[in-house]
């Protein structure tokens, strides 16, 4: 009797559980999840020159960390976490920063050079990290450690590029257009002229005025006629 309530209750547990889990697959979309990277302590990173975008040097795969987010790709696609270890969930698509990641960056780091200058990076601690990300981009910290450490590096600026004002204006006429389009018409009350007003004409004393010389005649011509007589 045990036995049979024991194998009851295993086989409802086993049951229970998702299927998608079980297999290691993305219960959203039914895509594999990469294997766990095994970690023996919280692993350090440095940060790529001229980005916020961090990564750890001494992990065999590529394993990144950027605005919050923890991202590695594998198998042809891109998977992220809030762990770096565990809860890897697909990511459609490739994320906005890795273009800003040059494919060479482990030789850099083990030569100490970025872009022909000395790269003397600064390894982070994982928990130094965690707490200090949002802060540290919102302060342009790094750009004030000595440009992410590189010695000699000048930061590289963004000119205003002639075609993107074009498109600004462009825009700017087009809201306008719209706006224009979209209210009502307004009128300008010097330019505004009135419709005169039609005055009534007094036709009923016009008629009474020309019945009363008609008749006048008539009496005239009647006296005419007895004079005559």
């Amino acid at each position: 009797m045990r036995k049979l309530l024991f194998g009851t209750i295993l086989l409802a547990f086993v049951v229970a559980q998702p299927i998608p889990t079980i297999a290691g697959v993305d219960v959203h979309v039914g895509i594999p999840l990469p294997p766990p990277i095994v970690f023996p302590s919280p692993p350090e990173l440095i940060v790529i020159p001229e980005t916020y975008v961090y990564v750890a040097p001494d992990v065999r795969e590529d394993i990144f960390f950027y605005n919050g987010w923890w991202w590695r790709p594998w198998g042809g696609r891109w998977y992220r976490s809030r762990y770096y270890n565990s809860g890897w969930v697909y990511f459609g698509g490739v994320p906005s920063f890795y273009g800003r990641v040059p494919s060479g960056w482990r030789n850099y780091y083990r030569d100490h050079r970025w872009r022909g200058y000395q790269w003397n990076y600064h390894r982070i601690p994982y928990h130094q990290l965690e707490r200090n990300w949002s802060s540290w981009e919102k302060s342009r910290h790094w750009e004030k450690q000595q440009t992410w450490g590189v010695q000699g590096l000048k930061p590289r600026s963004q000119s205003p590029q002639p075609i993107r004002a074009v498109n600004t204006e462009q825009s700017r006429q087009q809201v306008r257009e719209v706006q224009r389009q979209h209210s009502p018409p307004q009128q300008d009350s010097r330019s505004e002229v009135k419709p005169k007003q039609l005055q009534p004409q007094p036709q009923h004393r016009e008629a009474s005025q020309h019945s009363g010389s008609r008749g006048e005649k008539h009496e005239r011509g009647e006296a005419e006629k007895s004079d005559r007589k």
